[in-house]
């Protein structure tokens, strides 16, 4: 299939899914009197709550502990983040989402206002009438960064959301009548969350508090909750399910409370929920000091402008709107997770089962390390630095308390999901650019202890180079990963001057070698008796059970980002390699009935929508094609990310698919996770301009850029001659500005000599 009908393909599907809910994206509710200087209206947060995106929809701030948002009554694997643009139901408001990822989780503390007779079981897609459930339309909703609102139809209920880090506010507007209700519904929750045991009580004539723990992705998951009311409360039942019990307090595997009151056509009720990973005190510890008043309109204009203060790091210069709302709402997606998950006095409770009291940094959850660790921890450390240590301290702080790093970290649980050691490239690339905000020899210790254990397959790595395939599934991919993982950790032995450690390390950096099959031309599993195995394709894909993760031996024989000068050798020198490079963007065959519904956005075999591909399109540079890489990113920059529902064209996995954006639109991506080079691409924008620590400023800009001219000429930097075709972090950071020039036809000597093009690791 060529690319122009990939792209047609990809046109009728977008439209098509647009015209399916009758939405007209771009008009998230924004008025036409925003201040032009604000950033956060070319923020569109419907982009990826269509196809497989799995995005959180609702109210937040960057980073904030509170995702609260509505909940479909649908369920599945596009309901990951209990939204979806297809539906048009609400079970209720919850305070904590993921968003992208593909396992459902959390959906903590559902509220879901109600008139009419008490009513506290949700209902059902075939009988509503028999819940609280409610139809809404996408024409009555509006969403932006920071805020949300929706009218509930079912009960003439007007809708308005925004949130501080730690707090939701919920504003309703309901009707005349003399039984409007509030269900506070902790049975509710997304995906494999199930509830464990819950409490609730009312506290005072405005207060309802008490807690939630359950169990799903997140095996010990526990969260509290400070309800606090602006209208007094009539009364306040409490129910097992649906039994009504005495009281107005209740201890349940599946409690719900129901707030009752009367209310004036128009009258406006809002509600304060703080949570707390912590107490009920805590979470009214975080009310007090995050959210003392009611004024909602300044709450949501509080959340808008730290939206916009984080967009303003990048600035860009361009005449299509379109794509200035695609770029900052991938910016936006960036920004939903890691999440705070602490208290504003600095409690938290840790993956040891403790709570830690009054830390001295910034604990955060929800680490999709196998994911982000590719592109989005790298972009941190540019547009987030002051963050990074506290991601770093919240690594090594899980390592204490469970022995080793995180793989998968979820509110004080680590789920251990997908393969590797994926914490090792982040802290490495933090140490290697110097970050100091941590405790360094504690940092090697955690990364050198969590690559010498015994188990996920590392006792095999140890004793034979490689993960026999009859011993472990998806062993090549964990294997694949472990290397990467080891040589990022042999890097920091390196600057630390422990050379055994370097070369330990280093030579097990090199086991990815042990998966290649020279006669098959692919990675596969190797067994026991060190023989391959049997029968063997490259195309096939068995999910969970095979030898790949989420992939194929197409996918997988690139995944040699720590070496990929040791790959081409392997392949058989840099024609072959490029030969087979170009192979795989045209490759068709059939995956197996078996295969991962992650692997989406497919030109050829190269998967886009699922984060093992991702620096597949930037390899040519390192032998000497540049001009290659700029076709393939410029058109999967035009054609996987649109201004749509179904804009991003895999999971969107909190905040990886968005960030190869935002670095592949500003020109260049970290094909090596920890070894500080970007390879330059095909940069989208005519002038972009990011914002660096001490004042200083990094501006680029692409002279003479079409669509059509999407090949570099040639690039200066500070007005020199730059004849590579990468750059450094560590030029990046120090400001200035950086020049593309561009053309329509590939200019063949522009990084092609060896010493121009990027490099793995310096002699």
């Amino acid at each position: 299939m060529t690319l122009k009908s990939i792209q047609s393909k990809l046109a009728m599907l977008s439209v098509t899914a647009a015209s399916v809910v009758g939405l007209s994206l771009p008009k998230t509710g924004y008025s036409q009197q925003r201040p032009a200087a604000s950033l956060t209206k070319y923020v569109n947060p419907f982009i990826g709550t269509g196809f497989h995106g799995h995005v959180f929809m609702g109210a937040n701030v960057p980073f904030g502990a509170v995702q609260l948002g509505p909940s479909n009554i649908s369920e599945g694997w596009d309901w990951c983040s209990g939204y979806h643009i297809s539906d048009s139901t609400i079970v209720g408001f919850q305070h904590t989402h993921l968003s992208g990822t593909g396992i459902g989780d959390l959906g903590d503390i559902s509220l879901m206002p109600t008139t009419g007779p008490v009513k506290t079981m949700k209902g059902s897609l075939k009988n509503m009438e028999s819940g609280y459930v409610s139809k809404f339309s996408h024409r009555e909703e509006v969403a932006r960064p920071g805020f949300y609102s929706v009218k509930l139809k079912r009960y003439d209920i007007g809708v308005r959301l925004t949130t501080t880090q730690r707090v939701g506010l919920h504003e309703y507007t309901f009707p005349k009548t003399d039984q409007a209700h509030v269900v506070i519904d902790l049975q509710e929750g997304l995906g494999w969350d199930a509830p464990a045991k819950t409490y609730l009580h009312q506290v005072d004539d405005h207060t309802v508090a008490g807690y939630r723990f359950s169990k799903g992705w997140a095996p010990d998951q526990r969260i509290y909750f400070t309800a606090v009311f602006s209208k007094s409360i009539k009364s306040f039942a409490v129910y097992d399910t649906t039994a009504v019990k005495p009281g107005t307090a209740l201890e349940a595997r599946k409690a719900k409370g129901v707030i009752s009151f009367a209310t004036t056509a128009g009258e406006k009720v809002f509600v304060k929920v703080g949570i707390s990973p912590v107490s009920e005190a805590n979470a009214m510890g975080n009310i007090q000091a995050e959210l003392p008043g009611w004024n909602f309109d300044s709450t949501a204009a509080a959340a808008d402008a730290a939206w916009n203060k984080e967009l303003q790091k990048v600035q860009l210069k361009a005449s299509d709107e379109t794509k200035k709302t695609i770029f900052y709402t991938a910016m936006y997606h960036t920004m939903i997770a890691p999440s705070v998950f602490n208290d504003h006095n600095g409690d938290y409770w840790g993956t040891d089962k403790k709570v830690h009291l009054n830390a001295n940094f910034t604990n955060l959850t929800t680490f999709s390390l196998w994911d982000t660790y590719r592109a989005a921890h790298p972009m941190y450390t540019l547009l987030q630095p002051e963050r990074v240590n506290d991601m770093i301290n919240t690594m090594l702080a899980v390592y204490q308390q469970q022995g080793s790093l995180p793989m998968w970290h979820l509110m004080g649980n680590d789920n251990y999901c997908m393969v590797g050691y994926s914490a090792v490239p982040v802290i490495a690339d933090a140490i290697l650019k110097s970050y100091k905000g941590f405790d360094l020899n504690l940092a090697y210790e955690a990364m050198k202890k969590t690559a010498m254990r015994d188990t996920l397959g590392i006792n095999y790595v140890k004793q034979l180079g490689y993960i026999p395939a009859d011993s472990i599934a998806q062993s090549v991919s964990m294997g694949m990963e472990y290397a990467v993982d080891d040589w990022c950790l042999a890097q920091v032995a390196k600057k630390m001057g422990k050379q055994a450690d370097y070369t330990y390390f280093n030579k097990r950096g090199q086991n990815y070698k042990n998966y290649y099959d020279p006669k098959a031309g692919f990675m596969r599993g190797r067994l026991s008796a060190n023989a391959w195995r049997t029968p063997y394709s490259p195309f096939i894909s068995i999910h969970e059970h095979g030898d790949f993760t989420e992939g194929n031996g197409w996918q997988y024989t690139w995944l040699v980002p720590q070496d990929v000068e040791g790959l081409i050798k392997l392949l058989g020198g840099e024609k072959r390699f490029t030969q087979k490079l170009d192979s795989l963007f045209i490759a068709e065959g059939d995956m197996g009935k078996e295969k991962s519904p992650d692997i989406s956005g497919l030109i050829g075999q190269y998967a886009h929508g699922n984060e093992p591909s991702h620096h597949i399109t930037y390899l040519y540079a390192y032998a000497g094609q540049p001009w290659k890489t700029a076709e393939k990113v410029r058109f999967i920059l035009n054609n996987f990310y649109t201004n749509k529902t179904d804009g991003i064209i895999g999971n969107e996995d909190v905040g990886q698919m968005s960030s190869w954006y935002v670095l592949s639109a500003l020109g260049f991506y970290p094909v090596n996770p920890a070894n500080g080079n970007y390879v330059f691409g095909s940069p989208l924008f005519d002038e972009a301009t990011i914002q660096l620590p001490g004042g200083k400023n990094m501006r680029l800009v692409a002279r003479n850029n079409s669509d059509k001219n999407i090949y570099i000429q040639r690039v200066t930097l500070n007005g020199k001659s730059y004849t590579k075709s990468y750059i450094t972090h560590a030029d990046l950071v120090k400001g200035g500005e950086l020049v593309f020039e561009m053309g329509s036809k590939p200019n063949l000597n522009w990084g092609k000599l060896q010493q121009d093009r990027p490099y793995s690791a310096k002699p």
